[in-house]
């Protein structure tokens, strides 16, 4: 078949589907497994971070309650905390947080470069409940909230004035806001039922709070959109001026909302050429508005404030994760809980962490080698509008990605989808960049992607 994509470039060879996997973590957590096996237990948190470095550090505390289940949505959230439990999960939290900075030691103080408070919906807890998770991470784990770049996600009915000024005061950087449209027929159709109203008044508060850095979400692809009603959305959120948008093409998955009641055969070339032209559409739109595009979801305005000492690196660098949902990373090992989509087994997932009182150990996790070191950085850096320095790549490994990867870049390089060496960095071509949750799961390595179909959806 021919394909002319929307930036004129022209390819002969059979392109893949556009949307089949968004890699914003790799290995995936469908590839994580239990790490106590055949009579062996589970590694010591004090064991996996010996002679891990501690100078660049990322804090994610992860809180997993949610309003309401969004349709498209597989987060791992439950709806709603009765009888207390956003209390329970803080204390578990917080015994967590005490364990896992107990095994970083004292050798080398641990120094965090940013943070981020992410759900489910964190903003479901209370003005006093986020006053608390700030002490955690601060008292338990020794970050300076109000030095590094913090950002946290909300959501409309959760962004009460009290809550900001709270995050504001303890200092968030950046805000994130789930509208996903501002067409009320289409966020009933995405089962996320909101008043137009309410996301403008909580947009107000936001600007009033004096937020640095505000991000709207906006979803693609929702049943019944129109060119001329994403455009309406696109624009409504333009209109408040936010440091950054980010275009979300909608996925429609197992056990979700919207995955129950539609048959998979659904999501059609139709419907991933529809989700093309909305994408191209956004992008188009918000790069004559001022904007950069720093990857396939991501808009940034020009002029937005920096955000501050950021010099984290994602490709090398290790993460903290606290919460049942959170993952971190060593040099050699990704892990986690549990994970669950179902909101029964979520809900279960969630008791145990609550309950439990001993968190020295790495539970759930994958291993990571060298040859999927090498993937993660190149899929961590290639998705970017910047692309990967060679230079990097070459000094952290000892080899060449076109040499480890000949036959990949070949075949990205054919669909046109490569931008050739630019300043010594491999890049995708905006249409690659268009294609990007195709061209991150052709990177899997085969036991990542073994892993991934063997794993059982619950």
């Amino acid at each position: 078949m021919t394909v002319t994509s929307a930036d004129t470039s022209v390819t002969s060879v059979r392109l893949p589907r556009p949307y089949q996997s968004y890699t914003y973590a790799y290995p995936h957590k469908t590839a994580y497994r239990e790490l106590a096996r055949e009579g062996r237990p589970a590694p010591r948190l004090a064991d996996l971070w010996a002679g891990e470095s501690r100078q660049a550090l990322s804090l994610y505390l992860h809180i997993p309650f949610c309003e309401i289940r969004c349709g498209f949505c597989n987060l791992f959230t439950r709806i709603g905390a009765p009888d207390g439990l956003t209390g329970r999960y803080l204390d578990a939290v917080q015994r967590q947080a005490a364990a896992v900075r107990e095994a970083l030691g004292d050798a080398e103080t641990p120094r965090f470069v940013n943070a981020a408070f992410g759900g489910g919906t964190p903003t479901y807890l209370e003005a006093a409940e986020l006053e608390r998770l700030c002490d955690i991470a601060e008292r338990e784990m020794g970050v300076d909230l109000r030095a590094v770049p913090l950002s946290v996600e909300a959501s409309p009915s959760t962004a009460t004035a009290d809550r900001l000024a709270v995050l504001v005061e303890r200092g968030a950087t950046r805000l994130s806001l789930g509208v996903q449209s501002f067409v009320e027929e289409e966020a009933r159709a995405a089962v996320r039922p909101q008043h137009r109203s309410d996301v403008e008044a909580a947009l107000t508060r936001i600007r009033e709070a004096a937020v640095p850095v505000l991000n709207i979400d906006l979803i693609y692809g929702i049943d019944g959109q129109t060119a001329a009603s994403w455009r309406y959305s696109v624009d409504a959120a333009l209109a408040w001026r936010p440091e950054e948008i980010y275009l979300y093409p909608l996925y429609i998955r197992p056990l979700t909302g919207l995955g129950r009641h539609t048959d998979p055969r659904a999501a059609d070339r139709e419907w991933d050429e529809q989700r093309l032209r909305r994408y191209r559409e956004g992008r188009d739109h918000l790069l004559t508005q001022g904007y950069e595009q720093v990857s396939m979801r991501m808009f940034r305005r020009s002029d937005a404030p920096p955000q501050g000492p950021d010099d984290y690196a994602c490709q090398t660098d290790g993460m903290i994760g606290l919460g049942c949902g959170a993952r971190s990373y060593t040099s050699t090992l990704h892990y986690s809980f549990d994970y669950a989509v179902s909101m029964r087994e979520i809900r279960g997932i969630i008791d145990d962490y609550t309950a439990t009182e001993d968190f020295s150990r790495a539970l759930h996790g994958r291993r990571v080698d060298e040859d999927e070191a090498r993937r993660r950085h190149l899929l961590q850096s290639l998705l970017q509008a910047e692309g990967m320095p060679v230079a990097d790549y070459r000094l952290r490994f000892g080899s060449d990605p076109c040499d480890d990867f000949p036959a990949e870049l070949d075949t990205l390089a054919a669909r046109g989808w490569l931008d050739g060496d630019r300043a010594g960095r491999l890049r995708l071509s905006a249409e690659g960049l268009a294609h990007s949750d195709a061209i991150g799961p052709e990177f899997f390595s085969r036991d990542v992607r073994d892993a991934m179909a063997a794993y059982e959806t619950k």
